[in-house]
């Protein structure tokens, strides 16, 4: 006899095996697979499995390789990030979530140590992405609140709103480093609220999520088909978990 799908939402399943620590689930499988690739697009040289063992054991185990302590102390942290949107799934979207994400994820790494770093605050010098110009620091402020004015009135949001959103968050780059993790992160998190299949990019999408950020006020459709393709893949994860849907 076939065994019967069960009813938890991936929200609540998400939580109730975070309460847990249960292992071989849906939630460790998000918090490994997310925390690998999103800080490996940004430079992270530990492997897929040096990720998994720091989150089943807080160990890094035994290596031949030189490892570089940040790696492991930006994997440990965003954990973390990824249990707080766990617990705020269903909160607005605030500049106070961000900055605290921002923070958990720098927490205890050289950048916390470099004052003009201003970890958990906005950038106070000017950077840029992919080779493109972002928001003057002075402008962050105001221009982070005009996206959130922009993007709250909505109870929920559709995937085309959120992916939006996280490019106009890009754009601002309102970070001096980290944005790429906290604005995935923050998608992620709307996804959840919203009744969206989330997903994660993985490396192999990589050059194709970067190509739709780029073109995005042009082509919408490259980014969306890019994050629907990591859509599908989430999906399965989720049929084999048996988990009906997302809230």
């Amino acid at each position: 006899m076939a065994a019967e799908k069960s009813s938890n939402t991936l929200l609540s399943a998400l939580r109730e095996q975070k309460q847990m620590r249960l292992k071989g689930g849906i939630y460790q499988r998000t918090q490994v697979d997310l925390t690998y690739n999103s800080n490996h697009i940004e430079g992270s040289q530990l492997s897929h499995e040096q990720t998994r063992y720091i989150f089943e054991t807080n160990t890094l185990g035994a290596s031949g390789e030189s490892v570089r302590v940040d790696d492991v102390i930006e994997t440990v942290n965003h954990f973390r990030c990824i249990d707080l949107i766990i617990d705020q799934a269903e909160e607005p979207l605030t500049e106070d979530l961000a900055k605290t994400l921002h923070r958990l994820l720098k927490q205890g790494t050289q950048d916390e140590r470099r004052e003009w770093f201003r970890v958990g605050e906005y950038k106070a010098l000017p950077n840029e992405v992919g080779g493109m110009e972002t928001c003057p620091p002075e402008e962050v402020a105001e221009q982070m609140r005009a996206l959130l004015e922009d993007y709250a009135p909505a109870a929920q949001h559709t995937l085309e709103q959120i992916v939006d959103f996280h490019y106009r968050f890009e754009a601002i780059h309102p970070f001096q480093d980290g944005n790429g993790r906290v604005g995935r992160l923050l998608m992620f998190k709307e996804c959840l609220a919203s009744g969206v299949v989330p997903f994660i990019i993985t490396d192999d999408l990589k050059l194709f999520y970067y190509r739709g950020l780029q073109q995005w006020p042009q082509v919408q459709g490259y980014l969306l088909d890019t994050c629907r393709t990591a859509q599908d893949a989430y999906q399965a994860l989720m049929n084999y978990f048996r988990i009906d849907g997302v809230k």
